[in-house]
């Protein structure tokens, strides 16, 4: 079907960052055929239907290229815990932290483990997101990562959205492997990843889109995730990596030398890692929700990665122990006022950027000729209120694929 959306304010978050005042689009079924100024519309566009925007910002529909949607129970005791003095990490040595929702979500089914993040889906779905990246690693054994991404592509079939999924079996050291990371690691490489490659799902699809681990003090360090992604790569499955979020013990200079999608959190990447970062083409990911809740104090090196033009990329880290909730708005507010991006750098870091974290940035996260049509309508003023407002939600349009899956009055 074509279809022409007019009357709209147009960002289009294309390698020109182009932006039309007056500006329409014409797709056909789920792609984009033209986007630009509504008086240039080609001669002889006949619609089969017209969609008036009625004046509103369009964009494309955001990504959120980093989450942990998939997981049984929450963590709220251990907030507590956090909010009366005590650290992430000394949590975590004590068998709580990541470990504590391992326990919970082994016992879970996948018909569980969906009806459990069903909501914090919607809740992004009507923010405006149309992609979104959700990963294993609460299981820490095969049969329950394997799991976790099953629910990630039941819940991909039952809302209108793109889902990437990340396999992240080295996101903790699970507990019948105490002492013996090597050990652990080993059976990932030899075992683990070559099975999930080779996984499907009931109608023939991939399971896992990349490989992820945690390289920190607490989970894996940057020889056992050297050693890892080295295998995953052999498997040509892309990488990517949580870095450099509580010290710097050299998982950046392992991302890059990989060509990993991603590189997230940073807080205590150098600017030897934000050039490393730059040469690789590996997105720089900020987590500020993350920050906020574990309230950290240092900054990731924003001047660096700048200076260097690694790609930013913004996420909303939705997981139960240190960004509990699933607000990819609330984290482009954060970026904008923690991490002092600018509304530039947020839309990008929730657009193209954040495609391009996910390999997708031939497909989506740009409005432009080829490009899947998906699509969020704004009742703003100006861009520079994504990443303003603070829990308000001015998204009163999504398409995906070409077709209005949400409308709300705003």
């Amino acid at each position: 079907m074509l279809t022409l959306w007019r009357h709209a304010r147009i960002a289009t978050c294309d390698e020109q960052s182009r932006v039309y005042d007056r500006g329409a689009l014409v797709t056909r079924d789920a792609l984009i055929e033209w986007v630009g100024d509504e008086g240039d519309l080609p001669p002889g566009v006949r619609p089969d239907r017209t969609i008036e925007l009625a004046g509103r910002w369009v964009t494309p529909g955001l990504v959120d290229c980093h989450t942990h949607l998939v997981y049984a129970g929450q963590r709220a005791a251990e907030f507590a815990r956090r909010t009366s003095g005590e650290s992430y990490a000394d949590i975590a040595r004590e068998g709580g932290g990541i470990l504590s929702t391992v326990r919970a979500t082994r016992a879970a089914t996948v018909d569980t483990l969906v009806e459990a993040a069903r909501p914090r889906l919607e809740s992004l779905l009507a923010e405006g997101v149309t992609t979104v990246e959700i990963k294993s690693g609460y299981g820490l054994e095969y049969d329950t990562e394997i799991r976790m991404l099953h629910a990630a592509r039941r819940l991909e079939a039952l809302h209108p959205v793109t889902v990437a999924t990340t396999f992240l079996a080295a996101h903790a050291l699970p507990p019948e492997h105490a002492g013996r990371a090597d050990e652990y690691v080993q059976r990932i490489c030899d075992d683990w990843l070559p099975r999930a490659a080779r996984e499907r799902t009931a109608d023939g699809r991939r399971l896992v889109d990349a490989v992820d681990a945690y390289c920190e003090d607490i989970a894996f360090s940057a020889a056992q995730c050297d050693h890892l992604f080295a295998r995953a790569r052999a498997l040509d499955a892309p990488v990517k990596l949580h870095a450099e979020q509580l010290s710097n013990v050299g998982g950046t200079q392992v991302a890059a030398r990989h060509g990993a999608l991603s590189c997230d959190h940073l807080e205590y990447a150098t600017e030897a890692d934000a050039a490393a970062l730059a040469r690789s083409g590996t997105v720089a990911v900020m987590l500020p929700i993350a920050f906020y809740v574990l309230a950290e104090q240092q900054l990731p090196p924003l001047p660096a990665l700048r200076r260097h033009g690694v790609p930013l990329a913004v996420a909303s880290d939705s997981n139960p122990g240190t960004a509990p909730g699933a607000s990819l708005l609330l984290a482009m507010n954060m970026a904008r006022r923690l991490f002092g991006l600018s509304s530039t750098e947020v839309l990008l870091g929730t657009t193209r950027h954040a495609a391009r974290a996910l390999g997708l940035e031939g497909e989506r996260g740009s409005l432009a000729p080829g490009r899947v049509a998906d699509l969020a309508a704004w009742s703003i003023d100006t861009p520079d209120e994504l990443g303003y407002w603070a829990g308000y939600n001015p998204c009163s349009l999504v398409a995906k694929n070409g077709e209005i899956v949400l409308e709300r009055d705003v």
